[in-house]
């Protein structure tokens, strides 16, 4: 056995090590979160695409708690997706994954992160869907590939968003002093930033 022979072996079986580790863990995930209904399937009738922007789906978590991704029904799986603003709804057109179709009546909030579950980004960088899976509440996080698209997808998306649901613009005005109006616009774009998709 050479010199180098040992030193190899030993960093395989570290390697073996810490990937056996990790498919351990994604199993024990799987098996928590085996109560999380399935996929609702998408409607023959959604509707024209009012909006249609390519980009990266990062990633879908418990909402509120951007680590806790959620793995079942392949929506722990980062994909390159085209998002669809429809009438019924959105639909997230996912390349080697199922599509998420998202109901307008489940729909909570439209927010913006910097970063969920292991994808950090510059602030404000990721279009995150608060929505009603079953009885869970989740965040789902879409990242455009053009910095310039994801202000008109924020506008398409929040007008979805049912009468009554919270939303940035409310939350903050509820905060606000009484003695004058609060005004929440939009996060600018940043037209200097163009993300590869496979970032």
């Amino acid at each position: 056995m050479g010199a180098r022979t040992v030193p190899v072996i030993i960093t395989f079986l570290i390697l073996l090590a810490i990937f056996a580790l990790m498919w351990w863990g994604w199993r024990n995930r799987l098996r928590r979160q085996a109560d999380v209904a399935e996929l609702p399937g998408v409607p023959n009738d959604v509707g024209p695409s009012a909006l249609s922007v390519g980009g990266q789906y990062v990633t879908t978590t418990s909402a509120g708690d951007w680590l806790d991704r959620i793995a079942v029904h392949g929506l722990g799986i980062r994909t390159n997706a085209t998002l669809e603003v429809r009438d019924a709804g959105v639909l997230l057109l996912r390349r080697g994954a199922p599509d998420i179709f998202i109901a307008t009546a489940a729909l909570e909030e439209i927010t913006t992160q910097a970063g969920m579950a292991g994808k950090f980004v510059e602030r404000d960088g990721l279009v995150v869907i608060t929505w009603r899976l079953g009885e869970r509440l989740v965040d789902t996080g879409f990242r455009t590939t053009e910095a310039t698209a994801k202000k008109p997808l924020l506008q398409a998306l929040q007008a979805l968003v049912p009468a009554g649901a919270p939303s940035p613009e409310t939350a903050e005005a509820d905060t606000a002093p009484h003695t004058e109006t609060a005004q929440t616009e939009l996060p600018d774009a940043d037209i200097s930033r163009k993300n590869d998709e496979n970032e």
